[in-house]
């Protein structure tokens, strides 16, 4: 039997693998690596984070992936180069963090890559009739698994285009399996680039469950910020953002995207929500002189906006959902108040209150993913457009 396939056959019949997820998402801050030891398998799924670290990027390389990010004039030749140059670093940083917390690549079973998203295009924004929905992963994943010597799934995204979905949000399978709960009514909401959310029922029914994405989360914001503020990549703390005030007409014009106001589930990204976006919301509202400040101000509401909207047009005003937030934006000061004050009836969490790490979540549910590859039954969400029941991802072997 082939060695790389007599590995894999022994990791199936493991009582717990030890799996690291990888995310790196598009505010491009760093990589998300997170040791879990996993047993079991859907429902029954167990999860423990033994490390965790964020790895940061230098400048550079935020540079480099920039300059083929979310762009129809991208350099091929520079995406091709920047598929391979991804896959390598994050190698390196995976046996970086392995040698900090003091362990080998041989006691890891399966590495689960996300990959660096550089354009997503769903057919509900390219609007090309005679195109499918796509999105692009650049990381390659044979690298990861050559160079670390570790079995990698990576490309999750490509299945759950081909089975139908629009190949994004994926949270859906992993929170299902690791945050419902019997009897409590659950989002999941995690505020990247941006911001999607899980809505878990109370009944645990499968078929009900489902992900969106429902708008800007830190992205414009981030845009912003790296145009007009030398050296800042995000605003800390809303430090700049505090001390501008929304203006309505602004925010009544961004509200105006036609993805705003679209069934779940749905799928966007800066390929829509970007500085012309906001350009042209300014030139239709005449607000073109307002401080950098009132424009971050209103851009942090505009994305409270729009998550408490889609908050609301999932229960209603009168239910209390109970809300558990992750991603970069849950250390948003600004955005988190403007949240708690449209959705008063709401319970406010984090997922530290379900033990694991908010900014390691999405590394997990990689993990959680890769696990239900080797080794889950498909879950049934039901015949539902945009949730197929499958299981995702490539195996990239090392030898």
């Amino acid at each position: 039997m082939n060695s790389n396939w007599k590995r894999i056959f022994q990791i199936l019949e493991k009582q717990e693998r030890l799996i690291i997820g990888l995310m790196s998402g598009t505010s491009l801050d760093g990589l998300d690596i997170a040791l879990c030891a996993i047993q079991g398998k859907g429902a029954e799924t167990k999860v423990r984070v033994l490390e965790f670290s964020t790895i940061p990027y230098d400048n550079a390389l935020k540079a480099e992936v920039k300059s083929i990010f979310s762009r129809r004039d991208a350099d091929l030749q520079m995406v091709c180069l920047m598929n391979e140059k991804i896959g390598l670093l994050h190698a390196e940083l995976i046996l970086a963090a392995l040698k900090s917390w003091g362990r080998k690549p041989e006691e890891v079973d399966v590495i689960a890559s996300h990959g660096q998203t550089i354009f997503h295009a769903p057919a509900s924004l390219h609007g090309l009739s005679a195109y499918p929905n796509a999105t692009l992963q650049i990381g390659d994943g044979d690298h990861i698994a050559v160079k670390t010597g570790i079995i990698t799934i990576s490309d999750f995204r490509q299945k759950h285009i081909a089975a139908g979905g629009e190949g994004a949000p994926l949270a859906v399978y992993g929170d299902y399996l690791l945050f419902s709960k019997k009897g409590e009514d659950r989002i999941m909401l995690n505020i990247g680039g941006i911001a999607n959310f899980t809505y878990l029922p109370a009944d645990n029914d499968a078929s009900k469950v489902f992900s969106t994405d429902v708008g800007p989360g830190n992205t414009l914001m981030d845009q912003f910020i790296q145009k007009h503020y030398e050296g800042l990549y995000f605003d800390e703390n809303a430090a700049i953002a505090s001390t501008g005030e929304v203006n309505a007409d602004l925010l009544t014009a961004l509200m105006q995207a036609a993805f705003l106001s679209a069934d779940f589930p749905k799928t966007t990204g800066p390929e829509l929500f970007n500085l012309s976006y906001l350009e042209e919301a300014q030139e239709r509202s005449g607000t073109k002189g307002l401080r950098n400040e009132d424009i971050l101000a209103t851009l942090c509401r505009f994305s409270a906006t729009v998550i408490v909207a889609a908050v609301e047009k999932c229960f209603g005003q009168a239910e209390t959902p109970s809300i558990f937030m992750s991603g970069g934006g849950m250390h948003n000061p600004l955005l988190v108040a403007a949240l708690r004050n449209g959705l008063p009836k709401a319970a406010f969490y984090t997922t530290d209150d379900l033990d694991i790490n908010p900014d390691a979540k999405e590394a997990v549910l990689f993990a959680v993913l890769a696990n239900e590859t080797l080794v889950g039954e498909q879950t049934n969400f039901g015949n539902r457009e945009g949730v197929p029941s499958v299981t995702m991802g490539k195996i990239c072997l090392p030898e």
